[in-house]
């Protein structure tokens, strides 16, 4: 039981994104509904039993570790979790513990993220401009964000923002948001927005800003080197060679990054899904729960990987919103 977890495309599966709760703060217009009717919490995994499944992917070969939700610092009694997970850290069998956060809520755990061993987070910022950032947020106020990133990185946390590309809202703050991150030495990653959830009137063909325009228009003003590296995410990078930041493009529309997946994802019921854009997935809480040893929960697991898909079948290109998902980004975590 001790062999790696590879999937039918040869691909190692090192990388765990962890939905810890469908909850949040924020009513973000492209992740979920405004009313939205939340899992009775006895559906989701206790903190002990998203220990115990995190932990038998590890042991399985799982290397890095991302926290999201939901909102992951607004479920109660999160720190213990965290706290937890830093013994695989200090044992070197993690390689990387960090989350995905909308910010709100680095005020008050920033210190304690970096006590657990995080060493760096992404911060989801769309906008800086309030009026803008409370329309797309529905909920949240923006000086509230950017207190919590300046408390971030007092604690020494690597903060990189990633911002949705969305034509005719924040096409206009290309420059601006990338001028915000390299005076505070943070790195940008855009993400095009993907066709997921039934969100009533938001249209995302007419919210599609492809990436391969936002990176043209970059170019327009900065100088773009193309880097190799990767962080363990979809993400491809370039530097800005006058401001020497890191920009990031995630473009699973316009490039499709599926050939290198190293991840899956972990709801915060225990579905397993093997793709992000792909409606398959695994029952993990049943065997967890049905017994106290983890062998059952090992060959769920490893049934699973054994359905990863090569692809997802995103495509906006005939003018119409293939491959759409009915989940709310929020039920997987992004």
């Amino acid at each position: 039981m001790t062999a790696p977890l590879i999937d039918p495309f040869a691909r190692p599966i090192s990388y765990l994104r962890v939905s810890v709760t469908d909850r949040c703060d924020f009513r973000c217009v492209y992740c979920m509904a405004e009313n939205m009717t939340f899992l009775p919490k006895k559906e989701l995994l206790t903190l002990e039993e998203l220990d115990r499944m995190c932990s038998t992917f590890i042991r399985l070969g799982v290397e890095k570790l991302r926290i999201t939700g939901g909102e992951p610092l607004v479920r109660k009694g999160i720190m213990t979790f965290f706290e937890q997970m830093r013994r695989h850290l200090d044992s070197g069998a993690l390689k990387e513990l960090t989350l995905t956060t909308n910010g709100s809520q680095l005020r008050k755990f920033a210190d304690q993220l970096a006590d657990c061993g995080v060493r760096r987070i992404n911060v989801s910022l769309d906008t800086l401009d309030d009026k803008k950032f409370a329309d797309v947020t529905r909920w949240g106020k923006l000086a509230q964000v950017l207190d919590g990133i300046d408390a971030a990185q007092a604690a020494g946390l690597r903060v990189k923002l990633n911002a949705v590309a969305l034509k005719g809202f924040n096409e206009d703050e290309l420059f601006t948001l990338t001028e915000f991150c390299a005076a505070r030495d943070m790195d940008l990653t855009w993400i095009e927005v993907m066709p997921m959830g039934d969100l009533g009137n938001e249209d995302r063909l007419d919210q599609y800003w492809p990436l391969s325009d936002l990176r043209k228009r970059l170019a327009e003003r900065y100088t773009l080197t193309d880097l190799a590296e990767r962080s363990g995410g979809p993400a491809r990078y370039v530097r800005l060679e006058e401001t020497g930041q890191k920009i990031g493009f995630i473009t699973p529309l316009t490039h499709n990054f599926c050939e290198s997946c190293n991840r899956v994802r972990l709801t915060c019921t225990g579905e397993l899904y093997m793709c992000l854009g792909q409606e398959d997935m695994a029952d993990l809480r049943a065997p967890l729960r049905a017994s106290d040893s983890n062998d059952l929960l090992e060959d769920a697991i490893r049934a699973a990987i054994g359905r990863k898909p090569k692809g997802h079948d995103f495509d906006y290109s005939r003018q119409k919103v293939d491959g759409q998902m009915t989940r709310h980004m929020s039920h997987t975590g992004g």
